[in-house]
């Protein structure tokens, strides 16, 4: 039986949400093994002056749960 875990994570981009996703998923890979998929949550924007200055998506990433050495 395998049992998941899943953690939100929220990336930055001053390009595009979906390169702030992609953000997200390359930080969580500097610390989680074996990332499975990913779900974008919600996506949302910085503004300045009527224009996006900084996109955000928040993303749940889902990895397996490991028990002592596998």
């Amino acid at each position: 039986m395998t049992v998941v875990k899943i953690i939100k994570v929220l990336g930055t981009s001053g390009e595009s949400f979906d390169h702030a996703a992609q953000e997200a998923v390359h930080e969580a890979s500097q610390t989680v093994e074996d990332i499975h998929g990913i779900e974008v949550e919600d996506q949302t924007a910085t503004v300045e002056d009527g224009e996006i200055v900084e996109y955000k998506s928040t993303v749940e990433v889902a990895f397996p749960v490991k028990h002592g050495e596998e």
